[in-house]
């Protein structure tokens, strides 16, 4: 198991999901974790529970992304991994119907809300001689799927940010890695099948894996293993990875 003691973590969209997930995990595997969310009640029971710290903010604004780097520096003094989770899979629709406003908003969350989170976390690393900034990507960043245009063109401009930030700031000790974690039986995974829309909303639920799954492999490759995929994507997809993790298949 990875080792994370006297580390600091910082998960968006921590209130459910692989977020909450991840914000445990992290949390058995030693680290000090902020769960950030748009309500702070909505994870505050989880960040007592883990002995973390309930953070207020919407990621799709810089200055509450500042704003919970700040305070997570200065109570704990450092931050070692940021976890980009906070994401949007609506409007589910076609182009030419998509709602303009809910469209745009699916962006500034999967993709804005992942530039603020670099941003705000790149000054702290780099003080602190390193870090490792984790993003939560998709399948849907390299494929079209009928009605996700905003979500799978905001994920594939995060998966450009993640190749940008490691050309950008590798030397300075910054592990950029995204993860595909495939379909998660997640919240979002219900509103898509519920849609009806595209061959994803067909899928039995059997084959969705849990949150859990993605949330170790985060952890995983916050650790040691994260170094060989500076700047790559990592699919859970790929029964290597897997057997590498220790998931289950």
């Amino acid at each position: 198991m990875v080792n994370l003691h006297g580390k600091v973590v910082l998960v968006t969209g921590a209130s459910r999901g692989i977020g909450a997930a991840a914000a445990r995990a992290f949390a058995e595997a030693g680290a000090f974790v902020g769960l950030m969310a748009r309500n702070e009640a909505a994870v505050t029971d989880l960040a007592a529970a883990i002995g973390g710290l309930a953070l207020a903010g919407d990621v799709a604004r810089a200055a509450d992304m500042d704003r919970a780097v700040a305070l997570l520096r200065d109570r704990r003094g450092r931050l070692d991994v940021l976890v980009n989770n906070a994401g949007l899979i609506g409007p589910i629709a076609g182009i030419a119907s998509a709602d303009a406003e809910e469209w745009g908003q699916a962006v500034d969350v999967n993709l804005k809300g992942v530039f603020h989170g670099m941003r705000a976390a790149l000054p702290v690393m780099r003080a602190g001689g390193g870090g490792t900034v984790l993003t939560v990507g998709s399948g849907a960043a390299h494929a079209p799927q009928e009605g996700w245009s905003a979500y799978c063109a905001s994920k594939a401009g995060a998966w450009m940010l993640t190749r940008a930030l490691d050309h950008e700031a590798r030397a300075d000790g910054i592990r950029a890695i995204s993860l595909s974690p495939g379909t998660v039986a997640t919240d979002m995974q219900d509103a898509i099948r519920k849609s009806g829309i595209n061959p994803v909303s067909k899928l039995d639920w059997s084959a969705h894996v849990p949150p859990e799954w993605p949330a170790r492999a985060l952890v995983w490759l916050a650790g040691p293993e994260g170094d060989a995929f500076r700047g790559a994507e990592v699919s859970l997809r790929d029964e290597t990875i897997r057997r590498r993790i220790g998931l289950v298949t």
